[in-house]
């Protein structure tokens, strides 16, 4: 009985085998030599700023070992107002971290001032509202109860009052009108303050400026951003009779401006 030969593809196959095996066991070979050698140890942790926990406990770890998402979330534990940490590995023997710390829209105050960010994560901060140029939101001090930093609330009003600040950054307008205090009453009662000079339009009678007044403005839940609009329209449009509004209202069908002189 004649052998059978063993046709093309199968000696194909096997000697692909052979080398997958062989480049498994090279790759292997170098992993093991990479995982283990005492030249990939951490010996240095580099940090962008100051870290709030002891960044120590990474040094002596074999760099490729180390499970880079996991670290970035134990750290980012101890650090709320960071909104992602981010650890890089600068081969042989560094780790580098990241702090990208969370950009406040506002201060809140509830039984002391946090900032929040756009997402309504509230966080600590040094910044007081007299020092630090952000508006203030009022009115939430029985909605919000032990706050904890880091954490993100999901408040109705503090929802509204967030989209109505993103809304104005967008607007130029803004820029030299900027919301000063957004006053809660509830979630179709709020009222927003936009300080104006005194006197800043009247140079043509020659009176200098003197103290700022509010330019108010109410503003309840739904359609934000035409809401929104319509306001930066209407400040525009009476820019240089500010002083003589009392205040304008945008929470009804069509936009009210209530003059001072008018009872």
């Amino acid at each position: 009985m004649r052998k059978r030969k063993i046709n093309f593809p199968t000696r194909f196959l096997v000697f692909s085998l052979i080398i997958l095996l062989a480049l498994l066991f090279i790759l292997g070979y170098i992993w093991r030599v990479l995982s283990t050698a005492d030249y990939f140890q951490v010996r240095d942790v580099v940090a962008n700023e100051i870290s709030p926990v002891d960044l120590s406990y990474l040094k002596g770890k074999n760099i490729f070992n180390l499970n880079l998402p996991i670290e970035s979330a134990h750290i980012a534990r101890f650090c709320p107002d960071c909104s992602r940490v981010r650890l890089a590995r600068i081969i042989p023997n560094r780790i580098f971290v990241e702090f990208i710390k969370r950009r406040p829209i506002a201060l809140i105050r509830l039984y002391r001032y946090f900032a929040v960010d756009a997402d309504g994560v509230i966080f600590s901060s040094s910044l007081q509202p007299q020092d630090s140029g952000l508006p203030v939101i009022l009115g939430l001090e029985t909605k919000i109860f032990g706050p904890k930093a880091g954490n993100r609330y999901d408040h109705k009003e503090l929802s509204v009052a967030l989209l109505i600040l993103k809304e104005a950054g967008k607007n130029r307008l803004f820029r030299d009108y900027k919301i000063q205090k957004v006053i809660i009453a509830g979630i179709d009662n709020i009222t927003l303050q936009i300080p104006i000079l005194r006197g800043q339009n009247t140079y043509a009678n020659w009176r200098a400026p003197d103290k700022n007044e509010f330019l108010e403005i109410k503003i309840g839940q739904g359609n934000i951003r035409d809401k929104v609009a319509i306001m930066a329209g209407l400040i525009d449009q009476e820019k240089h009779n500010l002083e003589s509004i009392k205040y304008i209202d945008l929470r009804f069908r069509e936009p009210v401006i209530k003059f001072k002189d008018v009872k």
